[in-house]
């Protein structure tokens, strides 16, 4: 089973005073319109070869008449796979997959015959913590760094083609890993071909091609029937999915709109597991995104305390005045 260590855990949701919600303030995601959803939606987009994860970006804005979109975590042109995308203001969400794993199936040809023994035994030595120098051709100061590299599981092997699948940290260039076993086999070795399978909780399972959103959002406009494009643009919390969460009160919501940090006696419930300086969503009772944040204490301790900082936002995501009765 390949899982990426956020698939991993296993959250409780636990009460620390419990709340209604006003039903006359807020939406609940999955009731958005689809005008609501062009605004704060995101989109798994399958991005072809060929052009560059901006220009997906671009296409994806064209077809839905979008005013920005933006995307998370770029794809050479010849790679393909899963590229999330942001439609105006859940561009900012995107930064919640800094946090989350990526996936990739890959094909690394080996320059010269090598015995499979040994390419297994290789490819082993990059499990666990490696350090990178990342390439030339990069958007990151190249500087050599530490990257965890979770699993690296060889799918089959052909003569000198390696098909492996591989879960690691974000930021990891799988380029340099497949130049690495190279040197370390002594025999050279290059990436041939790399598809992203999963980018935090986006995963090919639903990815979406450019012309099939072409066709749903056209279908929407010609017939009104909204249930293909709803199926592919999903709410902006679909991108927190992997983040543990803190759920607030109603009448602390408007405040936190405003950039204030979480205090204890706003929160309704949260998720387990939550440690000091973890990256958290904070939530509404609907299930709202209000924002991202750092947080100040453990799970443990919100529940035992009555009183003190719980969460500083990073990132406000809704709009002032939403939840302003």
């Amino acid at each position: 089973m390949h899982l990426l260590p956020f698939e991993k855990i296993k959250r409780t949701l636990l009460v620390k005073k419990e709340a209604e919600t006003n039903p006359n303030l807020g939406v609940y995601p999955e009731k958005r319109t689809m005008e609501e959803l062009f605004e704060k939606g995101v989109i798994n987009i399958n991005k072809p070869k060929g052009p560059s994860s901006h220009m997906v970006s671009y296409h994806v804005k064209n077809i839905l008449h979008c005013n920005k979109v933006g995307h998370g975590g770029s794809l050479d042109p010849g790679v393909t796979g899963v590229l999330p995308c942001g439609l105006n203001k859940a561009t900012g969400v995107l930064n919640a997959l800094l946090t989350a794993g990526k996936e990739y199936i890959t094909i690394m040809h080996i320059h010269k015959p090598v015995e499979e023994e040994k390419i297994r035994k290789a490819c082993e030595e990059f499990i666990g913590e490696i350090t990178q120098l990342p390439p030339k051709k990069s958007s990151v100061k190249r500087v050599e760094r530490k990257r965890n590299v979770y699993y690296f599981d060889i799918l089959e092997i052909n003569e000198q083609d390696v098909l492996f699948r591989l879960g690691s940290q974000a930021g990891t260039y799988v380029r340099r890993i497949c130049d690495d076993v190279g040197k370390k086999l002594g025999t050279g070795a290059h990436m041939a071909e790399l598809i992203r399978t999963k980018a935090g909780p986006f995963k090919q399972e639903d990815w979406v091609n450019l012309q099939e959103l072409e066709d749903a959002y056209a279908f929407w406009k010609e017939d009104e029937d909204e249930r293909l494009l709803k199926k592919f643009i999903k709410p902006m919390e679909f991108a927190v999915s992997h983040l543990p969460k803190i759920y607030v009160l109603d009448s602390s919501v408007d405040t936190l709109c405003h950039g204030a940090p979480l205090h204890i006696p706003g929160i309704s419930k949260l998720d387990s597991g939550i440690e000091k300086d973890d990256k958290i969503a904070i939530m509404t009772l609907k299930g709202e995104l209000i924002c991202l944040a750092t947080a100040e204490m453990s799970s443990e301790q919100i529940l035992k305390e009555e009183r003190g900082l719980a969460a500083k936002s990073d990132r406000v995501l809704m709009d002032c005045g939403v939840y302003k009765s």
